[in-house]
C-alpha cells in the first residue's frame, strides 16, 4: 500500500478522534445532570432519567443515529452530517457514562458526608471536596473504557454521510482492490489511538487525589 493511501486514512483518523473526544465531552456534561437526577428523591427528576438512559442503553447506536439524522429535519432542525452525528454519540455515551457516575456518587460513603456536615462544611463543598472526588475516583477507570468504545463505535456514523476512519478504508478497498492492506493499515490507526487513550488515562488516573502513585 502506497504511503498516500495511508496519508488519507490518517487525514480520515482526525474527523474520527474529533467526533469522538467531542462526543464524548458533550456526553459527560449530559451524564453529570442525568446522574444528579437518579440521584434525586424526587420521582419527578428520576423517571424521565431512568426512561433517557433505557432508550439510549437498549437501542442500537446505529439505530439513534439514523433516528436523529432522519428526525431533526421532520422538526424543522436541518444541520450538518457531522451535527447529527455528534448529538447521537453524545446521548448515547452519557446514558451509559450517567450509570457509572451514579454508581460513582452511590458508593461514597454515607459516614463521611455526615462528618462533613457535622464540622460545618456546606452541600457544594461537601460535593466539591468530597463526593465528586471520589466519585471520579472510582469510575474513573470505567470512563476511559467508555471513551474507547465511543472510538471505536464511531466507524458507524459512516452512515449519516460522515467520511471518517473506517468509511475512508471501505471507499479506499474498493477503488484500489487492496482490502486486506487497507483495513489492517485502519485496525493499526485505531490500535494506536486507543492505546494513546489508554496511557492517557492511566496517568491521568494514577494522578488523581488518593490514587497509589
Amino acid at each position: 500500500m502506497s504511503i498516500k493511501l495511508f496519508e488519507l486514512l490518517l487525514q480520515a483518523s482526525i474527523y474520527t478522534v474529533t467526533i469522538s473526544v467531542v462526543s464524548i465531552l458533550i456526553g459527560f456534561a449530559i451524564a453529570i445532570v442525568i446522574s444528579a437526577m437518579l440521584l434525586s428523591r424526587q420521582r419527578l427528576f428520576v423517571l424521565p432519567a431512568q426512561i433517557f438512559i433505557s432508550f439510549f442503553r437498549g437501542a442500537p447506536l446505529l439505530v439513534q443515529l439514523l433516528l436523529i439524522y432522519n428526525l431533526l429535519p421532520v422538526i424543522g432542525i436541518n444541520v450538518p452530517s457531522i451535527v447529527a452525528a455528534v448529538v447521537g454519540l453524545s446521548l448515547c455515551t452519557a446514558a451509559y457514562q450517567a450509570e457509572n457516575l451514579r454508581g460513582g456518587f452511590a458508593s461514597v460513603a454515607v459516614g463521611l458526608v455526615e462528618s462533613a456536615e457535622m464540622v460545618g462544611m456546606t452541600p457544594i463543598q461537601i460535593f466539591r471536596r468530597i463526593r465528586a472526588p471520589i466519585a471520579l475516583r472510582l469510575t474513573f477507570p470505567a470512563l476511559v473504557n467508555e471513551a474507547i468504545l465511543i472510538l471505536k463505535a464511531s466507524s458507524l456514523v459512516s452512515v449519516v454521510g460522515i467520511v471518517e476512519l473506517t468509511r475512508m478504508a471501505q471507499d479506499l478497498a474498493g477503488s484500489t482492490f487492496l482490502p486486506l492492506e487497507i483495513f489492517a493499515s485502519a485496525g493499526l490507526i485505531y490500535l494506536i489511538i486507543n492505546w494513546i487513550v489508554a496511557l492517557a488515562g492511566g496517568l491521568i488516573e494514577r494522578s488523581l487525589p488518593g490514587v497509589p502513585r
